[in-house]
């Protein structure tokens, strides 16, 4: 896709505000004819925006996925793994002259192969940002309904053709990386597979290019204590425990 403005924030704020960063502002100042003070912020074009992201809230205890997958995954994941990215983040993002917005989605869309460092840890904050909002306590029978399931039902033949391309999109990526359900410019729905951190946004680095609804880790880190090398067990938990509705949302807010 080569549209930018399809990366735009309403289509983020509807996945829970993942990737809101803290930015402080002052107010404005008339300064007339005077000649500024040395110590007044200037406007500048060539101005560094120094981002500082958070790791968003888990919004559920580590237990509450359990039996699909257990509190001790859970937290080391999000405590140790996430935690690291959203630090590594920043630290890749200071005083770094290409990248000059706080807008995570726009960062991603920018990394080009030479960005290693806002490559792998902006991609590991937005994955898992989304990875854990998409997911909730297991139900069993778990579908989408309305106009997300016709979409599905629509583009992948039925529910259980989309089941199988995503399963085999999540169990045929080779060693680390992420199976994707993502909206097109053409607000299509696609299926794709990344390596390590990579996601569909990154335009530079993908063959398909779209905003992401819906993310699978397939990190050994994300299942291995509890399924060790059974790696099609955790994808089928996996189905039980997302949330349809938070996904329809965010599929609603980019197709209309």
């Amino acid at each position: 896709m080569k549209k930018r403005d399809f990366l735009k924030t309403g289509s983020i704020l509807a996945l829970g505000a993942l990737v809101a960063p803290l930015v402080s502002c002052g107010g404005e100042k008339d300064i007339k004819n005077d000649p500024p003070k040395t110590d007044d912020p200037q406007p500048n074009a060539n101005t560094q925006v120094d981002p500082s992201f958070k790791l968003p809230e888990l919004g559920y205890k580590f237990d509450a996925l359990a039996p699909n997958i257990d509190a001790e995954t859970v937290e080391i994941h999000y405590t140790k793994h996430h935690a690291g990215y959203v630090k590594k983040l920043n630290a890749a993002l200071k005083g770094n002259a290409k990248f000059k917005t706080n807008d995570l989605a726009a960062i991603m869309a920018q990394v080009g192969k030479d960005d290693t460092a806002v490559r792998n840890n902006g991609g590991g904050h937005f994955n898992h940002s989304l990875y854990w909002d998409i997911m909730g306590a297991p139900k069993s029978d778990n579908q989408p309904t309305g106009d997300l399931a016709e979409a599905l039902n629509k583009q992948f033949g039925s529910w259980d053709g989309f089941k199988e391309q995503f399963s085999k999109a999540a169990k045929t990526r080779f060693g680390s990386g992420w199976a994707w359900l993502s909206v097109n410019d053409k607000k299509e729905l696609f299926i794709s597979s990344t390596p390590n951190q990579d996601n569909p946004l990154m335009k530079n680095l993908v063959a398909e290019n779209g905003q992401p609804i819906l993310g699978i880790d397939v990190w050994e880190h994300a299942y291995y204590l509890n399924y060790q090398n059974m790696r099609g067990d955790y994808i089928s938990g996996f189905f039980d425990l997302i949330q349809w509705d938070k996904v329809a949302a965010s599929y609603k807010a980019l197709v209309g």
